[in-house]
């Protein structure tokens, strides 16, 4: 039986790349300091034998993992705009010191690293839609680049130990994902636009709301991020949603779906707010993957997840 350990498994993508795991039969230790993750995400795996949730910051060093380790994939990090300034250090240091120490736990049980990135590496971009090969448009002094620099310089540590320590190595860029168990103060649209609706006050949109976003069900990229571990190569992939929307019919779709009396109110951009977000997903389509939950079924679900708990 193969054994993964998972950074961030208590979380949003984790915990639900913990579920796919135990679903193609893995075993799965997740690491988590619970600084944004919740044991709540986690809690319908607590008698499964196969499942192992461990508290710890791997920005401070791993825990001793005994016994066989066969993948290392590390998502371990705060990522929501809302996180920003009020974790600008925790995320740095996961990006750096966290992806230092799991590379370094991976290269000691000859285990493949996975690395989840992010489409914020490629800044606010100029090219659409966004290739791999593109180096991005980043303002590494911005109030987003904790994120953004912490997720290169990961990229840049993944590199090196793939070159430089042979370690077997992957990196996935992961574009808007959305679906249950997102936090409700995450700060991006979808949570920002069901938590308004919910309550019955104005979305807030920023802008003109004529930017764009595409966005994945989290299942589905649970999927495209397992196919990159099993059959993907040393080079980044984007996964995520080709299919573009713009923020405000995002937002008339939520007030639809939710059925709610909610206006919708503009509000200024802000700094470095990305205009477009879509990805070029030609490469992880090679693996054959590709997203299959339409926008309208995957946000129904949601909004069922939120009403539970909002």
């Amino acid at each position: 039986m193969p054994r993964a350990v998972v950074s961030g498994g208590a979380g949003f993508i984790g915990s639900h790349l913990c579920d796919a795991l135990l679903a193609r039969g893995w075993e799965v230790l997740a690491i988590d300091s619970l600084l944004t993750g919740s044991e709540r995400n986690v809690e319908h795996l607590a008698a499964e034998p196969r499942f192992q949730l461990a508290r710890a910051d791997v920005a401070a060093g791993v825990p001793v993992v005994d016994g066989r380790v066969d993948a290392v994939l590390h998502l371990a990090s705060p990522a929501s705009p809302a996180d920003f300034e009020r974790l600008a250090v925790e995320i740095l240091d996961a990006g750096t010191y966290g992806t230092r120490n799991l590379l370094e736990l991976a290269a000691a049980h000859g285990a493949r690293f996975l690395l989840a990135s992010t489409s914020e590496v490629y800044g606010d971009p100029e090219v659409h839609p966004q290739p791999e090969s593109y180096w991005g448009n980043v303002n590494p002094i911005g109030r987003r680049s904790c994120y953004d620099e912490a997720k290169r310089a990961a990229e840049a540590y993944v590199s090196a130990f793939r070159r430089y320590r042979q370690v077997d190595t992957r990196i996935v860029r992961i574009f808007n994902t959305y679906g249950p168990r997102m936090r409700i103060d995450d700060g991006r649209a979808i949570p920002n636009f069901l938590v308004q609706a919910l309550r019955g006050i104005p979305l807030t949109v920023y802008g003109d709301g004529s930017q764009t976003r595409s966005l994945c069900h989290v299942r589905d990229l649970a999927g495209g991020i397992l196919a990159v571990l099993e059959r993907g190569d040393r080079r980044p992939y984007n996964v995520g949603n080709p299919h573009e929307v713009t923020v405000s019919a995002l937002a008339a779709l939520v007030i639809k779906t939710t059925g709610s009396a909610s206006s919708i109110e503009n509000l200024p951009l802000p700094e470095d707010d990305p205009r477009r977000r879509c990805p070029d997903i030609t490469r992880v389509r090679g693996l054959g993957w590709e997203p299959q939950v339409q926008l309208e079924d995957g946000l129904r679900e949601t909004v069922a997840y939120f009403q539970e708990v909002v």
